[in-house]
């Protein structure tokens, strides 16, 4: 098949997902296009996009917010299909691209697939109006101009019902993941000059409002006067960084928490001892996943895709998705106390090999013959 595929941000699990699925389809024979947009690229995707030697990789300015721009990038993607193409398949990723590539004129007609990789309506704090406006464009695009939608967990799959989507339109296909490496665990520990006893806490995401990092430095704060052999390890960046920075420095535990961007997800995950999701919404965390495939016990905010790869009380604990940083605290110190780690640290690694790249990878083929034929 010739396959188009299209993102807008770069970073975080969307990003690792394009990248996995682009190598994978590469893999399996197939043509495959990229399109990603330079605006918000990071070096270290842009560089892993360009080592695949794809069929094809066009870059396309798109914003992340709506506005005039968007008519040009919107051109800019019709100009890449007429000039590389014809596509069997186009299939765009994130809200932005996902809206840009299904729009189209009158013609022979290509079938749409669409990965929202998280609803903009999920996120609790949108409000009543929000709400309804991003809702009404999702159920409108979904209807008119989408061959199929695909839902990364069963709770993303459940909230597109709730926006009026129809069942027949929608696909459920959970992100799989390689196995982190584990051999990763001394050097990046010696590099940020993390004692090997420490208990060390980690995230791993974008540092934007979604992915709340400021509550866990705020948990943390609280932790730290208990826990005084207890770390914390942030990779990633955004526009959070900033004043994620100053929370930190204003903290008394400044030289206890780590906040960089020098290490992968996978790399920093084999650190930890465990990996805490603080999101006010996700549909399928890739660092959840990511943490689960190398047996990492888990800290998460009832979001979407947790009860995907956490059993509560078993191989980590759920806290209230809440603002307040007391629960989240109190779940962190439950991890430190003496002999409470082991436990949910054997149940995660029991739990380890149901998280499967193969599987994410075939079931979109599948998708994608399924839709031509």
């Amino acid at each position: 098949m010739r396959l188009l595929e299209v993102l807008e941000p770069s970073g975080g699990g969307s990003g690792r997902h394009f990248l996995d699925l682009c190598r994978g389809m590469q893999a399996r024979g197939h043509a495959v296009h990229a399109i990603y947009s330079p605006v918000r690229a990071d070096r270290r995707f842009v560089e892993e996009l360009t080592a695949l030697n794809l069929a094809g990789l066009h870059a396309v300015a798109m914003m992340r917010m709506p506005g005039l721009s968007d008519f040009p990038a919107w051109w800019a993607l019709r100009g890449v299909m007429r000039r590389a193409g014809p596509f069997d398949i186009v299939h765009g990723h994130s809200s932005k691209a996902g809206a840009l590539s299904r729009i189209r004129l009158p013609g022979p007609h290509v079938p749409r697939v669409y990965t929202p990789h998280a609803f903009r309506t999920m996120d609790p704090g949108l409000g009543t109006v929000g709400r309804a406006v991003f809702g009404t464009i999702e159920k409108i695009l979904a209807r008119s101009f989408t061959d199929r939608l695909v839902c990364v967990s069963a709770d993303e799959y459940a909230h597109a019902c709730t926006l009026g989507i129809p069942r027949e339109k929608l696909t459920l296909i959970v992100n799989g993941v390689a196995t982190p490496p584990a051999g990763s665990r001394a050097p990046v520990r010696t590099a940020l000059g993390i004692p090997d006893g420490a208990l060390l806490f980690g995230f791993v995401g974008r540092l934007t409002h979604q992915k709340a990092p400021e509550r866990l430095v705020a948990a943390f704060e609280r932790l730290a006067e208990r826990a005084p052999h207890a770390r914390l390890l942030m990779i990633g960046d955004g526009e959070m960084r900033e004043a994620l920075r100053r929370q930190i420095d204003a903290g008394r535990h400044a030289g206890r928490i780590h906040l960089t961007n020098d290490f992968t997800g996978p790399q920093a995950i084999a650190a930890m001892d465990a990996l805490v999701v603080p999101s006010r919404y996700e549909a399928m965390s890739y660092a959840m996943l990511e943490a689960a495939a190398a047996g990492k016990p888990l800290i998460l905010s009832d979001v979407g895709g947790a009860s995907t790869v956490l059993k509560d009380g078993e191989n980590g604990l759920l806290v209230a998705n809440d603002d307040d940083p007391a629960p989240l605290a109190e779940a962190m110190l439950a991890f430190s106390r003496p002999g409470r780690l082991a436990p949910y640290a054997e149940a995660a690694l029991a739990r380890s090999r149901d998280y499967d790249l193969t599987r994410m990878i075939g079931e979109t083929e599948a998708l994608y013959r399924s839709l031509l034929t």
